[in-house]
């Protein structure tokens, strides 16, 4: 069955920095590269800690669910020994009481048995609210890259607009940028999900693909106005 490769990932995210870094060395977005680079090699060894088997944990619940049957073999001789049931209520409240000890005994071993699953998904969700973040922090970056001007020439900045220095190219090559790094985003969240049967960790997964694929339209769109403003001219 084919996977996702974490290192090509990797590289994937370290030419895409190279690039932002070559094309706009002195913009911010460089700097939102670079963590995702940092992020998408985290990733890659965060990822395979998460799905490693957690063998100490293992042996000592293994110690402590084999040593229930014996405290209970005690429990049940130490009772045969002192109680007397000389009623039948007494017979029924003591049926009653083991119920309820079974009871919360079986919860006592279901918490120990899904002790290291839930621990996984707790890593795995906070990784994966780091992508979510990042992905926020370059959608902030491509918000003010408006290319409406590109079209309307006669258009005049307000004390407030923010600066339009950039090419029709320029600027193509900016959302495509941030396309990318949103693309990338949900790569290394889908790592995560590759070997970690847990559904709300795949959950999170398709949040931040969802949340990543519907920035990156919002980015394309800009992109196809760019297209526009060139065929017009």
């Amino acid at each position: 069955m084919s996977s996702l490769d974490p290192a090509r990932i990797v590289a994937t995210a370290a030419r895409l920095k190279d690039r932002i870094a070559e094309r706009f060395p002195g913009a911010h977005l460089r700097e939102v590269a670079t963590e995702l680079h940092e992020i998408a090699s985290q990733a890659a060894r965060r990822s395979a800690n998460i799905v490693r088997p957690n063998v100490p944990l293992r042996l000592a619940i293994g110690v402590l669910i084999a040593s229930i049957p014996l405290s209970l073999a005690y429990t049940v001789w130490s009772l045969h020994l002192k109680v007397k049931l000389d009623t039948w209520s007494e017979f029924v409240g003591l049926f009653q009481t083991g119920v309820e000890s079974l009871f919360f005994l079986g919860v006592g071993i279901l918490f120990l048995v899904t002790l290291e699953s839930r621990g996984r998904r707790k890593r795995a969700l906070d990784a994966i609210h780091e992508l979510s973040v990042l992905a926020h922090l370059v959608d902030m970056h491509q918000l003010d890259k408006d290319p409406v001007y590109l079209l309307n020439t006669d258009a005049h900045a307000t004390k407030s607009s923010p600066t339009r220095a950039m090419t029709a190219f320029e600027l193509n090559r900016y959302l495509d940028y941030c396309s990318e790094m949103l693309s990338v985003l949900g790569k290394i969240a889908a790592t995560y999900a590759q070997g970690l049967h847990d559904p709300g960790a795949l959950s999170a997964v398709n949040d931040v693909e969802a949340l990543a694929t519907g920035m990156s339209r919002k980015i394309w769109q800009k992109i196809m106005l760019i297209e526009r403003a060139a065929t017009k001219d």
